[in-house]
């Protein structure tokens, strides 16, 4: 369910919405690259939901498919024959970049970054699927490396377009039930421990392993791993959490603000950094892969004229008290901002859907004009942005600090007590002995 809005600022805000893209894409005066008004694209890692997202920018030019398995890769090939095939993204870069405008990354979390990072510092615009990184430093490099080289960027979480999501985050910065000082997040998707594998089979034909695991650290191949399950292991992905979380708390991230505190403001001059920190407690805690159960508290500075607000997680099976939903049924899973009027709360883990609470005080609540452009699909803004548009919704500035939230959390299960982190310096600053957990090195090879 959507809170209600006029008929009237419904349409209008959707016509200009759409219509803002088909200018975009017709006219010939604003940053279009080639004659034919279309970028050129390379794919790297074009299978899975890497599918989904070349078929979706297919209208532009796709000039290259990138993946490390020849064989699972092979179908997406017969669909684009026109393009040229490559297995390391370092390889088709360093011989084609002239002709590439835009990159798209789908590959496993753990070679976002360096797959991406890459792109950028060759100028070239990206979109990258969700959780953006594997790590707290890597979101932090993306999101610098996006600013210093200009390039429009968006992350892969899709309900960042939908209609409903900005309806929500406008209704929260226009303060419908005051002033918020409280958010809930809560995920039905938990993992556990699991022993990693000690037999070796053998590689599978096509499959070039070295290439897969990239910057991880050596590991023999195990089907356990590839092609799905490798969210759940550390080395390569980033859980339930990081999987469903860059979704579900998408509204709750943009209703608070959260970003600012990433990208303060220069002429605010702050005296000192502010620092977020964050408690974590988790059941069956393991080294290969990710706990079981998370409850985390998360409290955040002002930012600006915003007051400090607090951010409750509950990942795995752990729910907030029923009480916040004002008498709304529990659900599986949760998004809610609260304030002293209400909440704004969404049962859905895309936030495409929403609900005022209480109920029956909404019911016919209309609420101010939209505020936030509309736009036709999520891949469709960032080629608009692309071709000199609005920046997307879900750029870097937003995807990186939404990432470096989750991935605080898995930090602070493997300290095991509280962190204070300063977002703007990227760095533990009350136990400097837990810093090595926001990143790891890198094999051989392998850089930002």
């Amino acid at each position: 369910m959507q809170a209600p809005i006029s008929r009237r600022s419904f349409v209008q805000a959707s016509t200009l919405g759409a219509a803002g893209l088909l200018i975009l894409k017709d006219s010939r005066s604003v940053g279009a690259y080639h004659a034919n008004e279309k970028l050129n694209i390379a794919i790297i890692g074009p299978c899975g939901q890497g599918e989904g997202n070349t078929a979706a920018v297919s209208g532009e030019n796709l000039v290259a498919l990138c993946d490390v398995d020849e064989r699972r890769a092979d179908g997406v090939h017969k669909k684009y024959p026109h393009t040229k095939r490559f297995a390391d993204f370092r390889k088709m870069l360093d011989e084609i970049h002239r002709q590439i405008d835009a990159v798209v990354v789908s590959t496993p979390d753990h070679t976002h970054t360096v797959a991406a990072v890459a792109a950028m510092k060759l100028g070239k615009h990206v979109y990258c699927e969700k959780p953006l990184t594997r790590t707290v430093y890597e979101a932090s490099v993306m999101r610098r490396t996006a600013i210093e080289h200009k390039v429009v960027t968006q992350m892969g979480n899709q309900g960042s377009a939908s209609e409903a999501l900005r309806r929500a985050t406008e209704l929260a910065w226009a303060g419908t039930v005051g002033e918020l000082r409280e958010a809930h997040l809560w995920l039905a998707g938990g993992d556990g421990p699991r022993e990693r594998p000690k037999d070796e089979p053998p590689v599978p034909p096509g499959l070039q392993w070295d290439l897969w695991l990239g910057p991880a650290p050596y590991r023999p191949y195990h089907p356990t791993y590839v092609p799905g399950s490798w969210r759940t292991w550390r080395a390569f992905g980033s859980g339930g959490g990081g999987d469903m979380g860059c979704h579900t708390c998408n509204m709750a991230f943009r209703a608070l603000k959260l970003c600012q505190l990433w990208n303060p403001d220069p002429a605010a001059k702050p005296v000192s950094p502010p620092i977020i920190r964050v408690e974590a407690e988790a059941t069956e805690i393991c080294a290969e892969t990710y706990p079981r159960r998370i409850t985390a508290k998360l409290q955040f500075p002002a930012r600006g004229n915003l007051p400090p607000v607090k951010v409750m997680w509950y990942n795995g099976g752990p729910k907030p008290p029923k009480d916040v939903l004002l008498g709304y049924p529990m659900t599986d899973w949760g998004c809610l901002v609260s304030g002293p009027k209400g909440a704004i709360f969404s049962s859905c883990p895309w936030n495409t859907r929403f609900l005022l609470l209480p109920k029956a005080q909404f019911e016919k609540f209309q609420g101010p004009a939209p505020t936030l452009p509309r736009v036709s699909s999520h891949h469709a803004e960032w080629i608009a942005g692309c071709k000199g548009g609005p920046k997307p919704f879900s750029s870097f500035d937003i995807g990186a600090p939404l990432t470096e939230m989750i991935q605080l959390i898995h930090v602070a299960t493997l300290a095991g007590r509280a962190i204070d982190y300063d977002p703007v310096n990227c760095k533990i600053v009350n136990c400097p002995d837990a810093n090595p957990l926001l990143h790891r090195e890198y094999r051989a090879g392998w850089t930002l």
